[in-house]
């Protein structure tokens, strides 16, 4: 298929978003469209919620009322999502043809994890390339690859000063 999938933002009824997904989920299977819908997800995120003085991990939905997909844009796939049950339709200018997320919008929503390569480790020397403390050198103290984040301590004012930068803003020192 010479098409490439991108990422689509579907408006829900709200409270709907799980049985939109599932729903489509199930007539992907069904129908053997795979190649043409590739992923669905309803983005959420772990919670603490203290209620009468109990505290209990809850999810909640980072987007509600919509559902994203990734989908190769045919006239077969816009159809059958357009008509799942409690599905009002694409976000867009227009709901005659979709708009899809760009590249950055993805990143920022961090819908798609992207495998980063880090060549340093802690303890490593570190310089700065990139934000508001390029050119500077710090000793990385922790690595955090899920969030794509590396703590640094770098010598600011004459003080230590921990600083928190994303993993590509940091190289190891030749």
């Amino acid at each position: 298929m010479a098409e490439e999938a991108c990422w689509y933002v579907v408006h829900t009824y709200s409270g709907y978003e799980n049985k939109v997904a599932s729903t489509l989920e199930k007539t992907v299977e069904n129908r053997k469209m795979q190649d043409l819908i590739q992923q669905i997800m309803v983005p959420t995120e772990k919670v603490t919620e203290i209620k009468d003085n109990k505290t209990r991990e809850v999810e909640r939905k980072l987007f509600p009322g919509y559902v994203l997909i990734k989908m190769v844009l045919t006239n077969e796939s816009w159809y059958v999502v357009r008509n799942i049950r409690g599905c009002t339709g694409f976000v867009g200018p227009d709901n005659t043809k979709p708009v899809p997320l760009t590249e950055e919008e993805v990143q920022k929503l961090g819908v798609e994890k992207k495998d980063v390569e880090v060549s340093y480790r802690v303890g490593d020397s570190v310089n700065i390339i990139d934000g508001p403390f390029d050119g500077f050198v710090g000793v990385v103290e922790d690595i955090d690859t899920e969030k794509n984040r590396v703590r640094v301590t770098i010598n600011m004012f004459g003080r230590e000063t921990p600083v928190e930068l994303e993993l590509g803003q940091a190289e190891v020192m030749d």
